[in-house]
């Protein structure tokens, strides 16, 4: 692809005129977010919470918003304080959960949360001190410090990235761009109010600078925009091209006892989905010929085919043969345990997992968690 014409690209204007005029658009348009404190409230003397910042960013990583907004008010709602994730149970913080994908964020974030706990119970203030934390990354330590703490730390996620790629007329392909965006960014940043500035930065690319179609005549940065001169602000950021994701395959076995309990077992704490619960399934295989059949069940039973499910992963895809059986026993056998009837979706279950039950069981994932007895 050949690149726009930068020949009328605006010369760089100041970070600190660049971060003003953001602001200025972010104190009248911010998104109204449940963990964030908006401008006006911080102006009344409102402080962000540390808990609600790093709860927030934890789930956000790889996750939209919009999939966020549910889980983090019902992960406040039964665990206020990080004291009171710390003293959780693992196994209800993934079923809390489950379904948001990605599941080594949930035990990263139990690990974290007994860590602070077991220390003072509050959250470092400094980029490096929150890296040395379970789970928070380069990424997740600069959003923290900038927002929580104020730190002047250089927040770059994928909108970010996106905005700052446009104004510059950056044609180094991401992900080797990301150093260059870095270096723009920090020199931007508002020392003053660097955790507005970084979620200023993040609504500008989620809601004006979208990746098809940007609102540019929106955009409070329009005049300092280099692809908005150049005629192609799609153009960028530029991406190298991905590899095809691997196809692998298995089966799942999902047996139903006689008053409709479903046999699920737990899955290793470490590795894909560690931790989580599942249905009995056959190896992932690669190979075509590898076993998605009736015969590597992992234990006989009159298995009925129902269909092909697939789901991607961020490595693979994976194609699942799925089968049902109706079984006599009543005492689930070893490393397995049976889910009453109606408590479903108050297991621990991927959503790989939930689209295997549905092909055998449909409309069984779609009903409301059971609220079981403490």
């Amino acid at each position: 692809m050949t690149p726009p014409d930068h020949s009328r690209k605006p010369a760089y204007d100041s970070g600190t005129d660049i971060a003003a005029r953001l602001l200025g658009w972010y104190d009248a348009h911010h998104r109204d977010l449940p963990w964030r404190v908006s401008p006006r409230d911080q102006a009344r003397g409102v402080e962000p919470d540390p808990y609600r910042v790093w709860l927030s960013e934890v789930m956000l990583q790889q996750t939209t918003v919009e999939a966020v907004k549910a889980y983090f008010q019902a992960f406040l709602e039964r665990w206020p304080t990080v004291e009171a994730l710390g003293a959780a149970s693992s196994d209800d913080v993934m079923k809390a959960w489950a379904g948001l994908g990605y599941y080594s964020r949930a035990r990263n974030l139990k690990a974290c949360a007994d860590q602070i706990t077991s220390q003072d119970g509050r959250f470092p203030d400094t980029e490096a001190g929150l890296r040395a934390l379970p789970g928070i990354g380069a990424y997740t330590a600069a959003a923290i410090a900038a927002i929580a703490f104020k730190r002047p730390a250089a927040v770059v996620d994928g909108n970010v990235e996106r905005v700052v790629s446009r104004l510059f007329s950056i044609e180094t392909p991401l992900p080797l761009a990301k150093p260059e965006i870095r270096a723009h960014v920090e020199k931007m940043l508002s020392q003053e109010r660097p955790g507005d500035f970084a979620q200023a930065m993040m609504d500008l690319g989620a809601t004006i600078c979208t990746p098809r179609r940007p609102r540019c005549m929106l955009c409070p940065l329009r005049q300092d925009c280099s692809a908005i001169l150049s005629g192609d602000p799609e153009f960028y950021p530029v991406k190298l091209a991905k590899p095809e994701k691997p196809s692998r395959r298995g089966a799942a076995y999902v047996a139903i006892r006689h008053d409709g309990a479903i046999l699920l077992r737990k899955r290793p704490e470490k590795g894909l989905l560690g931790g989580m619960t599942e249905v009995p399934t056959s190896d992932w295989t690669a190979r075509i010929d590898g076993a998605t059949g009736m015969d590597a069940a992992p234990f006989s039973a009159n298995w009925r085919p129902c269909g092909i499910i697939n789901h991607v992963f961020t490595h693979f895809a994976l194609e699942l043969a799925v089968y049902s059986a109706q079984v006599d026993f009543t005492v689930a056998p070893q490393g397995f345990f049976w889910s009453r009837p109606g408590w479903i979706n108050d297991e621990a279950l991927p959503t790989v997992m939930k689209k295997a039950i549905e092909a055998a069981m449909p409309g069984s994932t779609q009903k409301g968690p059971h609220k079981r007895k403490a």
